[in-house]
This record gives C-alpha cells, structure tokens and sequence, in this order.
C-alpha cells in the first residue's frame, strides 16, 4: 500500500469550494451549499475538519456538540481517493475531539445499504442503536443509528 501525505485540519474558508462540489458528488439532492458549509465557520457548536492529501482537499467530516452530545453531520470523500484510509482518518479526528470535549457519545446516520460505512464504524466500536425511517431520498431508504458510548469515571 502506498503511503500518501495526508493532513487532517479545521474547516478553512479556502476549502469550501471544493467541499461544496464533493457534497453534490456524494448528497446530489441532500447537498450542503457553499453558504451551509459556511455558516459552520461561526457556528459555536460546530466542529468540522478537512482531509488534505498533498494539500488537495480530499475530504471532511462534519459534526455538532451540543450538551455533551456529539452528532456527525457528514463524512464525505472525493471518489478518487476512496479506500486510502481517509475516512478512517476523519472518525478518529471526530472520536478524538468528541472524547477531549468529555461527549457521552457520537453517534450518526448511515444508510443500511453502505456496508463499508457501517464496517468501518463499527471498527470504531459504534453499534446500531436505532432507526429512521426514510430518512434519505434518491434512493428513498431509511438511516440506522450508529453510536459509539465513551465511558466517564
């Protein structure tokens, strides 16, 4: 496997564009807009981060921390550099930030039809724990909960 040089950082003003563009690859009729991406700049609650490789965005991971609670918006990768280790690497930057801000949990949709998804997150110790139905459009499907439980003293 080759290594590649990858950089995981905060959500940049200079990385919207193209994060604006991966939503409309991988959310078509769900996508964030540059404007919705860029609002999470100021949000206070929002913690998102950016996957570069070799300084080209590649990726990001949204997510929310409200009340000691902590829920991913989005995990998203550019198609060309998918099964590199990226998604990988943006849940554990959003495990490690969720467990340093001392969450209960993380937790997040994922269709039941995404079968990488659901291995990798459950490689992380997430387990399903609920059910939306018809949460997503085009194809219409429901959402499994997925939750990952830190334990507190």
């Amino acid at each position: 496997m080759t290594m590649i040089d990858l950089t995981i950082s905060k959500l940049e003003r200079e990385h919207l564009e193209a994060l604006a563009e991966l939503e409309k690859i991988c959310f078509s009729t769900q996508a964030w807009s540059y404007k919705s991406l860029e609002e999470e700049l100021t949000n206070p609650t929002a913690y998102f981060f950016t996957a570069l490789v070799s300084g080209e965005v590649a990726g990001y991971i949204g997510m929310y921390i409200v009340c000691e609670n902590c829920y991913v918006t989005n995990v998203a990768v550019f198609p060309q550099y998918r099964r590199q280790g990226i998604a990988r690497a943006l849940i554990k930057m959003a495990m490690l930030t969720a467990d340093a801000m001392e969450t209960d949990f993380i937790s997040l949709e994922v269709r039941p039809s995404n079968e990488a998804a659901i291995a990798l997150y459950k490689s992380f110790g997430f387990e399903q724990n609920g059910l939306r139905k018809n949460y997503y459009k085009n194809p219409n499907e429901d959402a499994l909960i997925m939750t990952k439980f830190f334990k507190r003293e």
